[in-house]
């Protein structure tokens, strides 16, 4: 479920009308609603109530201090990849023993960082990443708490882009041979090692994929438990899906249920890294008409919102609703519709929203929100063709807040300089 609704032939987000919001804010810019993500968090973590569990939500998907400040006071922890999220998650008041540090590329500052933060545990990645933990430890005097990411080479029907549990994947260590990473770490003075870590995929719209890893990652731990390695923490990880077009996701009770099922006599805290399906569709972007555009061949409808603004369509030719914020009629199926492109005013063809969909006839200044966006949107949006970030803005009930202020041309160039021999 979301919050954002039609009210008297207008898009509403809580009790916030979203042209209201637009009026002060300008397009365009993210629109999140405290409502929707504090109910998806809440549905997914007393989902997993009868276990002992951790929702470390992924910082990746959506990064405001807010947000995260949010599923603090939850009771959320955090997954996260980098320094720089590791600073926003402490910064949002994230507990350190509920963050769980990810990633394969991690620098000896990021472990300094991480050490001296307390976070519950890294999950580490490959031998040499466990190499220079240990070397960082000692330097510090520290023992480093550590999972290490076994990748279960298993299948799990999504796009090839967001799949990271098949052994063609960068990610992790493969099962096969993590027993013997897990001995070597056994061996090292300034290791600690409490748990086992896995990541099959994001946007998984079946649950047969994650039990099947969990059976895997279950055997396994038995197996480092026969060499006196023993497990307190099992990782299962993110990638429940959302419905953006005719997906059909498991609902968080459906996939806790099974799940629940097979963890039955475990003795291990299960900690998941739901991101997406907390997320995605608390959220939309909203952007205004510039103009249209008629060929003998296409429509267009050029917005102000571009693939640097929201990047899924275009790197994964992701499905978005798209929705005018103004409708003619109280259900917009009935509107009179034509096929358009929506794209937006950056020098790419790749630049689009949504190709070859039906759409109301749009004008010129109308306003269009573009739906289940709250996930990897603003997160991955960028400066390309020096376009400022949008702003991103939070509503709580009746009342919305610039939570993230829009980029200026200023701040575009900030940190830039011109070197003396051409400042002539």
């Amino acid at each position: 479920m979301n919050h954002f609704t039609y009210k008297n032939k207008e898009l509403y987000c809580e009790s916030v009308s979203v042209s209201k919001i637009s009026d002060k804010v300008g397009t365009p810019f993210y629109l999140y609603s405290t409502a929707t993500l504090s109910h998806h968090f809440r549905v997914f973590d007393t989902s997993f109530a009868d276990i002992p569990h951790l929702t470390c939500f992924a910082v990746k998907s959506c990064s405001n201090l807010s947000v995260l400040r949010l599923f603090s006071s939850l009771g959320g922890g955090a997954d996260i990849v980098s320094g720089g999220e590791l600073y926003r998650a402490i910064k949002a008041g994230i507990d350190p023993k509920r963050i769980i540090y990810s990633g394969v590329g991690k620098t000896k500052e990021e472990m300094i960082n991480g050490l001296q933060t307390g976070i519950l545990m890294f999950n580490i990645e490959s031998e040499q990443e466990l190499d220079r933990l240990q070397e960082v430890a000692a330097e510090m005097g520290v023992n480093a708490p550590v999972s290490f990411r076994v990748n279960p080479d298993v299948d799990p029907k999504t796009h090839a882009y967001i799949s990271t549990g098949l052994a063609e994947n960068k990610f992790g260590i493969p099962i096969k041979e993590a027993g013997k990473t897990y001995m070597r770490a056994k061996g090292m003075p300034n290791i600690n090692i409490l748990g086992v870590s896995c990541h099959i995929g994001s946007q998984l719209t079946q649950v047969s994929p994650f039990v099947e890893s969990l059976q895997k990652v279950k055997r396994f731990i038995k197996a480092l438990a026969d060499h006196e390695i023993n497990i307190s923490y099992l990782d299962l990880g993110g990638g429940v899906g959302i419905k953006y077009r005719d997906e059909e996701p498991p609902h968080p009770e459906e996939y806790a249920r099974e799940i629940i099922e097979e963890m039955k006599g475990f003795d291990c805290t299960l900690i998941l890294e739901p991101g997406r399906v907390i997320a995605g569709n608390a959220g939309i972007l909203v952007s205004k008409v510039l103009y249209t555009k008629r060929n003998e061949a296409k429509n267009f409808i050029i917005v102000d919102a571009a693939m640097n603004d929201l990047a899924r369509p275009s790197l994964y030719d992701a499905f978005h609703d798209i929705f005018p914020v103004h409708v003619k009629n109280e259900n917009i199926h009935d509107e009179s519709l034509e096929k358009a492109d929506v794209v937006g005013p950056i020098c790419e063809t790749g630049d689009f929203l949504a190709k070859d969909r039906l759409l109301p006839a749009l004008s010129s200044g109308e306003l269009v929100a573009v739906m289940s966006s709250g996930a990897y949107g603003f997160t991955m949006s960028s400066n390309y063709n020096s376009r400022p970030r949008a702003a991103e803005v939070l509503v709580h009930e009746d009342k919305f807040y610039v939570i993230r202020e829009r980029e200026t041309y200023d701040s575009l160039i900030k940190g830039e300089s011109i070197p003396p021999f051409l400042d002539k």
